[in-house]
């Protein structure tokens, strides 16, 4: 029997509940779990003792005794974590309370397949590890999050549009074949959902989080939870049409708007901004570099270039059409923009907010918060490490069948 499968009920919500408030201390611990103070007392002096929990810091007095909070001891081991995007790849080593001791990213493209792409993320975790003075017995879980839907339950992709080659492949054989931990696999905005209801203890029970990058997602939180579907494809929302008549998308159908307004739309109307003399400090980069990215457009767009400008408002225009939709039919509180496309600068949420206010109800948007995401490019990385600690404390540290 694991250490973890000799946890309690009362401990095993014990050490959620510390993971998931960031620090408490034991009277804010058992208000939070609804346990009596004698009870809270009992578990968590229990947990510290058999070094689950540790003590650290002393809260701001309120009046009376200042109260220690708590925290899951950095002693239980490490999380590796993995964020695979389409054009690259961040893997990080966390603590249990996800601070991150060591990161790195690097440009990938998934396209070539699961055995090269894996083949380098292992090699990274290894040196991320032994940066870190750390060994592979002490990694406790993995996360890993990847651009294309994912059936939970097995942790595989299924048929991912931006991942040929990628269809059931098994991930986690794949990491198990260096770690004797469980490994946990979903798409990468439902992981960036995740880091965000992290971040926010849980305060937010129904909110929407979309990545815009080389294809659009997005992670829809509902009741405190990540909301994934009967099969795991929630939130597919790239593929939503907004244009029966437009360009056809790599899932065969015509005007979905991730073919219409993400970032390899965004670089390829630059490119033809610049090629057609539409817009001569888009052609001067061009020269310069050889290709466009939506960065340079966003660098053009502040810098008062008028193509530049349309190219960055026709895009979040079109992406807030899409989302007054969902906006409609979900009524969050709030939307969390990210993804690399948010580089591109203020102008573009400013016109994804307009064209969603637009379209959407008033009630819908009566209290409607759009913002980008506070977690920024770290929203990735924090959810695969909330998705490791969060299953292994409810699957009691169990290997994934």
């Amino acid at each position: 029997m694991s250490r973890w499968a000799q946890l309690s009920a009362n401990e095993l919500s014990v050490l959620e509940g510390v993971f998931w408030s960031h620090g408490p201390s034991r009277e804010a611990l058992s208000t939070h779990l609804s346990f009596s103070k004698t009870r809270a007392n009992a578990v968590v002096a229990g947990l510290i003792e058999q070094g689950w929990l540790d003590e650290i810091g002393l809260r701001a007095s309120s009046g009376g005794r200042r109260a220690e909070t708590l925290q899951l001891h950095r002693a239980l081991g490490v999380l590796l974590c993995a964020d695979l995007g389409a054009t690259s790849v961040e893997v990080a080593v966390l603590t249990p309370d996800l601070q991150v001791l060591a990161r790195h990213g690097e440009a990938i493209d998934v396209r070539v397949g699961p055995g090269i792409v894996l083949s380098r993320m292992r090699t990274l975790m290894r040196e991320l590890l032994t940066r870190s003075g750390l060994k592979p017995r002490q990694v406790i879980a993995i996360g890993v999050g990847v651009p294309g839907p994912v059936d939970f339950a097995s942790g595989q992709l299924v048929e991912p549009p931006l991942m040929p080659h990628w269809d059931s492949y098994s991930i986690r054989d794949d990491l198990r074949a260096d770690y004797d931990a469980p490994v946990w696999v979903d798409n990468d905005v439902n992981l960036m959902a995740l880091g965000e209801l992290w971040r926010l203890k849980r305060e937010l029970p129904n909110f929407l989080v979309i990545k815009v990058g080389t294809g659009i997602g997005c992670g829809v939180v509902c009741h405190g939870e990540v909301y994934r579907g009967a099969n795991g494809s929630a939130g597919d929302v790239g593929h939503i049409c907004v244009a029966p008549d437009g360009p056809r998308c790599h899932c065969g159908n015509l005007g979905c708007v991730e073919t219409m307004a993400a970032g390899p739309a965004i670089a390829r109307q630059a490119t033809e901004a610049a090629q057609t003399g539409r817009s001569a400090m888009l052609a001067e980069r061009l020269g310069d570099q050889g290709q466009l990215t939506p960065e340079d457009v966003g660098h053009a767009s502040r810098a008062g270039d008028a193509a530049a400008n349309a190219i960055v408002q026709g895009s979040g225009t079109l992406i807030g059409q899409m989302l007054a939709s969902v906006v409609n039919f979900f009524n969050p509180s709030h939307v969390f923009v990210g993804g690399g496309v948010t580089r591109i600068g203020p102008l573009f949420l400013a016109s994804l907010r307009q064209s969603v206010y637009q379209r959407s109800l008033a009630l819908s948007t009566r209290h409607l918060e759009i913002l980008y995401s506070p977690l920024g490019d770290q929203a990735g990385l924090i959810g695969a490490g909330v998705l490791a600690m969060q299953e292994t404390l409810r699957g009691r540290g169990k290997v994934a069948a």
